[in-house]
């Protein structure tokens, strides 16, 4: 339930801090700009994952936490209630932000600036890249937790900074869920669900190509080497998401 709860709270704090960031940019006419914006989903990734890593992992997204089950490093029963968690951290940050700013029409919904077809390869690039980043900085000696954080918040607000303006940069399905279902608008929703969760399957495939033997391929009851060996006991090094 601890874990649970953990990533319930990362996830409204990622979705609170990120989207809220967007809305105040629009209805402070700017202020907070789209670099502040991408600024500010990778530290809020950086904080949750310093702050509730060592209880749940923050995953704080369902395509990091499907990743891992494609990895065969998280069980399909804890990956279930994850899921759940997330989508609900969401929706209440985006419920949250309603109340709060009832004239804002989209609460930082995602959509697409160009195609729909455009939008769906650079979020499942996007994504790919980052499950891979993820796997990677959570391989070796424990110290490597303590800059994994760094470097999975560095890579959210990269992305979000040069991609953002096209397609949103989600790579999170629960931050894009949130937002979408409470101000109604569902019409890319499908992009901001499916791509992400296929660019973490990609990303999977990336580590088994370039790490050692054994890594993201479930042997074993146990797997201890490799970037999968410290995703089960959820040390920092595994985020969470989304952009």
């Amino acid at each position: 339930m601890n874990k649970l709860a953990a990533e319930f709270i990362g996830t409204f704090a990622l979705v609170f801090a990120g989207t809220g960031a967007i809305v105040i940019d629009e209805t402070t006419g700017g202020t907070v700009t789209h670099v502040g914006v991408a600024l500010t989903f990778g530290l809020i990734v950086l904080a949750m994952i310093y702050t509730v890593g060592d209880i749940s992992g923050a995953h704080l997204n369902p395509a990091v936490s499907l990743g891992f089950l494609a990895a065969r490093c998280f069980p399909l029963r804890q990956a279930v209630p994850y899921i759940a968690s997330q989508c609900c951290g969401a929706l209440a940050a985006s419920g949250v932000l309603r109340l709060l700013f009832p004239q804002n029409e989209m609460l930082g919904t995602t959509t697409p600036a160009g195609s729909a077809i455009q939008s769906f390869v650079l979020e499942l690039i996007l994504t790919a890249i980052l499950m891979f980043v993820i796997l990677s900085v959570s391989t070796g000696a424990a110290e490597k937790g303590i800059t994994a954080g760094i470097v999975v918040g560095a890579v959210i607000g990269l992305e979000a900074m040069f991609a953002g303006p096209i397609c949103g940069a989600s790579m999170n399905p629960a931050r894009s869920l949130g937002p979408a279902l409470m101000s109604g608008h569902f019409q890319y929703l499908w992009i901001y669900l499916l791509a992400p969760v296929i660019g973490a399957c990609i990303g999977v495939l990336g580590c088994r190509c370039v790490r050692e033997s054994g890594c993201c391929s479930g042997r074993g009851s146990h797997p201890t080497s490799g970037a999968c060996a410290l995703a089960p006991s959820m040390l920092k090094a595994n985020q969470l998401g989304q952009a």
